[in-house]
C-alpha cells in the first residue's frame, strides 16, 4: 500500500512540474504567419498588382480608356521594378487572313508600347511580337470569344539587374 501511495504522489509532483512548464508558455502571443504571394519582378506578381492584357476593338490598334488604365497601372508596376523587362503581345481574333492579323496584332503590340514609353519607361526594356489569329486566349467563333482574343498581353521577360 506503501508503495502505490508513493506512486502516487510521484505523479502528482510529475504533473504539477508539467503544468509549471506549460504556464511558462505564453498563449496570448499571436501566431507567426507568413504572407506567401508571388515573388516581386515575377509574372504572377504584374497580373495581381497591374494586369497583363488590353482588349481592343474589332479592326482597332487604338487603346481605350480601360486599356490605357491598364497600361498606366503597368507603368507603375514597371517603375516599382526597374530591372524587369517585358514583351508585348500582339493579338488578333480569327477573322482576317494570317498576313493581315499579324499586321494588327503588331500594331496594337506597338501601341501598348508608345504608351508606356509615353509614361517614361526605357523602351530598352520592352520587346513587341505578333501572334496575329495563332494564339487565341478563348475559344468559339463569336464576339464573346473575339473579343478575348483582341489583345496586348505583357510577359515578363526577365530581369536586367
Amino acid at each position: 500500500m506503501k508503495k502505490i501511495a508513493l506512486f502516487a504522489a510521484m505523479a502528482v509532483v510529475a504533473g504539477c512540474a508539467s503544468t509549471e512548464e506549460v504556464a511558462d508558455i505564453d498563449t496570448t502571443a499571436e501566431p507567426v504567419i507568413e504572407k506567401v504571394g508571388p515573388a516581386p519582378g515575377s509574372q504572377q506578381a504584374l497580373e495581381a498588382s497591374a494586369g497583363h492584357r488590353v482588349f481592343f476593338a474589332y479592326d482597332q490598334h487604338t487603346l481605350s480608356a480601360q486599356a490605357q488604365s491598364t497600361l498606366r497601372q503597368q507603368a507603375q508596376w514597371l517603375n516599382d521594378n526597374p530591372t524587369v523587362a517585358v514583351q508585348l503581345a500582339g493579338n488578333a481574333d480569327e477573322r482576317g487572313t494570317r498576313e493581315y492579323n499579324l499586321a494588327l496584332g503588331s500594331r496594337r503590340a506597338e501601341a501598348a508600347k508608345a504608351f508606356l514609353v509615353g509614361l517614361g519607361i526605357d523602351s530598352a526594356r520592352l520587346t513587341t511580337v505578333s501572334y496575329g489569329k495563332e494564339r487565341p486566349i478563348a475559344q468559339g467563333s463569336n464576339e464573346q470569344a473575339w473579343s478575348m482574343n483582341r489583345n496586348s498581353t505583357t510577359m515578363v521577360m526577365g530581369s536586367g539587374g
